[in-house]
């Protein structure tokens, strides 16, 4: 069985778990003993079989049509994250995965029923046009967006190398329409960027997501700092969706020693915890660091910066995250199309719940929507250093990366022996009380909820969950 853990937009397989079509998968997860579940699906299939004959617009009800209706409407109601994928969606997530396809390299979501940049990929032709996260897209090669879904807008987006897409966004309040015509490039994923020493022998690197090879590419740049006489390191995690979950269990291990444990998942059931410990076999790094953050790093990126945090490593510096800590696990289905569902969620080393909580800084540092844009440009436009063209050609003023300059002040303030700059004892207390508490919540409501399910099955007098259906969990970003 081809297991992986993986983020949204990036995708992987997680387990077989073949069905016999739309009745079958409802009953996918654990089989379902529930006599109760099993006269619900029984009705569905006789609504679809007396839709299929004798509904007025033969064209409407194939049964392969009903039956994927059937199954988005069961999934899509039970959270943002789980959902059908149509064969079409689940090669084009199992292409991201292997990180090359073709295409103007954006991530993107649904959201309130518009699709929503959420961050151009570094290095791409959507981030080298200057698309930036929050547009939201309008037309693609003169087709409305409105109508189509998630799965069908990316299709059109993607397609073979060299060739031209025309897509148009809505920026702004209130909303300004720019068109962009992009050529289509093979994206694969450069996720460690713009790694160099600073002044004060400060190492900086820019962890856009968490790809395949992410964490190699990591270790090499924090390897070939420390040569160059590195004695801190700023690692930038802003707006980074998130990725595969063990590469970002990778990112950690050089500043941890073997064994010690990194993340952990928790499904409905007790027995569903899955540990991530790292696996390095060298001594622990230990020198100053200092991870900045903000609204968009999500995900496998709150995993680093968590459980950084949460072992006193580091230093968090920026605005709280995003607050996504729910585990997603893929299960490919008959006929090439497969199922995401949301399986457990995951927690920091001491036990805290990322979901809906985000990860809150050590050092407060907000950035303004004008003065990231101006980073963003400045960052992708280093040669253009006079300020007056800076501002005609990107629409806002060059702006100092407060963040990044915080980030600077505290490392060079620990090098000259000053004491980390943490939230205070009682505030830290605080902060770990109200999130135990949540996720003691959580899982007394999850407890409760299998209880019942036990009670139900033990009144039908059929057999319990079957917990090899557990597979390795698959996190997804937003």
């Amino acid at each position: 069985m081809f297991k992986r853990i993986v983020s949204i937009g990036l995708g992987v397989i997680a387990g077989y778990l073949m069905t016999l079509g739309v009745m079958q998968v409802v009953n996918a997860w654990g089989m379902w003993p529930d006599r109760q579940v099993n006269r619900s699906a029984d009705q569905v299939s006789q609504v679809m079989r007396l839709l299929n004959r004798h509904y007025v617009d033969e064209t409407e009800v194939a049964a392969p049509r009903l039956a994927e209706q059937a199954i988005q409407s069961m999934v899509g109601g039970l959270d943002p994250f789980s959902q059908f994928l149509p064969p079409q969606a689940y090669r084009h997530l199992e292409e991201e995965v292997d990180g090359a396809f073709g295409g103007i390299g954006v991530q993107v979501e649904e959201l309130d029923g518009r699709i929503v940049v959420v961050t151009p990929i570094a290095g791409t032709p959507g981030e080298r046009a200057g698309i930036l996260r929050g547009d939201v897209f309008v037309s693609v090669d003169g087709t409305d967006v409105g109508p189509l879904r998630l799965d069908q807008f990316v299709a059109r987006l993607r397609g073979k190398p060299g060739t031209s897409v025309t897509v148009e966004i809505e920026r702004g309040e209130p909303a300004r329409r720019i068109e962009f015509t992009l050529k289509r490039e093979q994206i694969r994923v450069d996720s460690v960027r713009d790694v160099e020493l600073l002044e004060g022998g400060i190492g900086y690197i820019r962890v856009s997501l968490f790809a395949e090879r992410t964490g190699r590419d990591f270790k090499a740049a924090v390897a070939r700092l420390r040569e160059e006489g590195a004695r801190a390191l700023v690692i930038d995690l802003r707006n980074n969706p998130g990725g595969l979950l063990n590469t970002a269990v990778e990112v950690v291990e050089p500043f941890f020693p073997r064994g010690e444990l990194v993340v952990y998942t928790q499904g409905r059931r007790r027995q569903d915890r899955v540990e991530l410990r790292a696996r390095g076999d060298r001594e622990p790094l230990r020198l100053p660091l200092a991870v900045l953050i903000n609204n968009g790093s999500a995900s496998a990126a709150e995993i680093v910066a968590g459980a950084l945090q949460d072992t006193e490593r580091a230093v968090l510096v920026g605005e709280k995250t995003f607050g996504k800590g729910s585990v997603q696990t893929i299960f490919p289905l008959r006929g090439g199309s497969a199922l995401r569902l949301t399986t457990a969620r995951y927690y920091t080393p001491s036990g805290v719940v990322i979901h809906e909580q985000g990860i809150h800084p050590d050092i407060r540092e907000i950035l303004t929507p004008e003065e990231e844009k101006a980073i963003f440009f400045r960052r992708m436009r280093p040669d253009i250093t006079d300020p007056a063209e800076f501002r005609e050609r990107f629409g806002v003023p060059p702006a100092e990366d407060t963040q990044l300059a915080a980030a600077l002040r505290e490392l060079r303030a620990e090098l000259a022996g000053a004491p980390p700059t943490r939230r205070t004892p009682e505030q830290r207390e605080a902060w770990l009380r109200a999130a135990r508490e949540a996720a003691r919540a959580a899982e007394a409501a999850e407890a409760a909820a299998a209880e019942a399910a036990e009670a139900d099955a033990a009144a039908a007098e059929l057999p319990a969950p079957a917990p090899e259906h557990q597979t390795v969990p698959a996190e997804v970003a937003p």
